[in-house]
């Protein structure tokens, strides 16, 4: 396998498509992206950043069945794999505990 860490749009990708679920195609994750952070990233940014994902075997993709509102295209949708889940995890950890080492901004866990 690739390397393992995550630059922080590849980190919003795979955050969307986890968030999607089932409906994660290309369009889904562009538009999600944009209504949570306000960029607007490129197709060719978001396909290449999707492919690095697959490449670091953190996404996994499926073709979909083809509609006629997409003139008879079919769409690729995106799913976490386990090793896309993990990265997750181990980098919500070390922002998590860099974040609670920041005097005035630390989370209190509610006892």
């Amino acid at each position: 396998m690739k390397r393992t860490n995550l630059g922080e749009f590849e980190e919003f990708v795979l955050l969307v498509i986890g968030a999607l679920g089932s409906e994660a195609y290309g369009v889904s994750i562009k538009n999600e992206i944009k209504k949570r952070t306000g960029r607007n990233p490129s197709v060719g940014a978001l396909h290449s950043a999707l492919y690095r994902l697959e490449d670091k075997r953190m996404v996994e993709s499926r073709v979909g069945g083809a509609t006629a509102e997409r003139g008879g295209r079919r769409k690729k949708y995106y799913s976490l794999t386990e090793v896309g889940k993990k990265a997750l995890v181990a980098a919500n950890d070390i922002r998590s505990e860099l974040f609670n080492m920041i005097p005035g901004l630390a989370i209190k866990p509610n006892k």
